[in-house]
């Protein structure tokens, strides 16, 4: 028996699409505040840092815009850093392509206990406003953890593959990581198939048209 994995394929034209099946039918679930071990070197179940400890790379200069306006409407009462963001800005150093990290993780990383609410400032501002975290949040945060692989075949059509984060993804990191919640069977207790649980996260990776005939495909429907 084969340990390859399968892969549904969309057609999209001018990109086909590939998706990890195993990954997509499992029932992976954030549990952040609910047994999240973090990504440090040493198992962490106390500061609630979760994947922030590091800060988060950005896309470039438009998703860098975005988020110092998005950053711009956190008032101090949800966002527990915003007096450092005044002083010192949210961005690791001039170049603008990572967040700043305060005090062992993200700036907009609310602590355990922070009367506004724990996790993403960005997140909570997002719900505050009736809005999707997606449009407020660094792109690699909320797309976690749905990694692409990009590959420009020789008669320039993109394949992309579409799987579940692995441990070695976060590059010289993953030597230091201790834990990491895709290789772990505690973050597999989700209610639903990735598939349903992330499926505005893969809509907007994927877009509508090749999450729906995903969805048929894997639940069959005809």
């Amino acid at each position: 028996m084969s340990d390859e994995p399968v892969f549904d394929e969309v057609d999209a034209g001018d990109t086909i699409w590939r998706f990890e099946r195993s990954f997509m039918t499992s029932n992976w679930t954030c549990i952040w505040g609910r047994g999240c071990l973090g990504i440090g070197e040493t198992r962490d179940a106390t500061t609630g840092h979760g994947c922030c400890s590091l800060g988060a790379e950005l896309d470039g200069i438009d998703e860098a815009m975005n988020l110092a306006a998005m950053a711009a409407t956190l008032p101090s009462e949800i966002f527990q850093f915003h007096a450092e963001a005044q002083s010192g800005g949210i961005f690791r150093d001039e170049q603008n392509n990572a967040t700043r990290v305060v005090d062992g993780a993200c700036i907009f990383h609310n602590r355990n206990g922070f009367s506004g609410g724990s996790g993403c400032a960005l997140h909570i501002g997002a719900l505050s406003y009736d809005e999707s975290p997606i449009d407020w949040k660094p792109s690699v945060c909320w797309q976690l953890p749905i990694k692409v692989d990009w590959v420009m075949r020789d008669d320039d059509v993109e394949i992309a593959t579409v799987r579940g984060w692995k441990k070695s993804d976060w590059g010289d990191h993953s030597e230091k990581m201790a834990w990491a919640c895709t290789e772990e069977p505690e973050a597999y207790v989700g209610e639903q198939p990735v598939i349903e649980s992330l499926a505005d996260e893969l809509t907007a990776i994927v877009g509508e048209e090749v999450f729906v005939q995903l969805r048929q495909r894997i639940k069959g429907i005809s």
